[in-house]
C-alpha cells in the first residue's frame, strides 16, 4: 500500500471571511465547509488546513512544513503581491507549492497582477473558485 501524502493548505489574509466576503467574487461558502468536502472528496490523502492575517505566522507554516508535508497550496491573498518574505521561505524549503487564488487575479486590479510567490511555485492555479484548491490537491497525485 503506497504511503499517504500529506497536504498542507495555507490561506492568507481575510480568507478566514470566505462566505461573507465579496461573495461576487469569492463565492457564499466558508472556507470551512469547502475544507470538510475536500477531505472527503480525497480520503487518501492527509489534509491539513491553516488560516493565518499575519504574514509571520504564514512564513512559520512553510517552514516548519519542510521535511513534513509532500506538497503546500497556498492562497498567500494579499500578501501574494507584497511578501517577499514568503517568497523567500518557499526558496527556502524543498516541500513543492502551488499557488492558487479563488478569482482571476489578472482579472482585478493591476496590483494584483504580481506575485512574489509564482517564481519559487510549482505552479499556479487561478481563477477557478474554490475549486483552484481541488486542481492544486490533485496536482500532487
Amino acid at each position: 500500500m503506497a504511503q499517504e501524502l500529506k497536504i498542507l493548505i495555507l490561506n492568507g489574509p481575510n480568507l478566514n471571511l470566505l462566505g461573507k466576503r465579496e461573495p461576487g467574487i469569492y463565492g457564499s461558502q466558508s472556507f470551512e465547509d469547502y475544507f470538510s468536502k475536500l477531505q472527503f472528496q480525497f480520503k487518501e490523502t492527509e489534509l491539513s488546513y491553516f488560516q493565518s492575517n499575519s504574514e509571520g505566522d504564514l512564513i512559520t507554516k512553510i517552514q516548519d512544513a519542510d521535511g513534513v508535508f509532500d506538497g503546500i497550496v497556498l492562497n498567500a491573498a494579499a500578501y501574494t503581491h507584497t511578501s517577499v518574505g514568503i517568497g523567500d521561505a518557499i526558496a527556502a524549503v524543498s516541500v513543492p507549492v502551488v499557488e492558487v487564488h479563488i478569482s482571476n487575479t489578472f482579472a482585478r486590479e493591476a496590483f494584483r497582477h504580481q506575485s512574489y510567490v509564482s517564481k519559487h511555485a510549482k505552479g499556479i492555479i487561478i481563477g477557478f473558485g474554490l475549486q483552484s484548491y481541488e486542481l492544486a490537491i490533485k496536482s500532487f497525485l
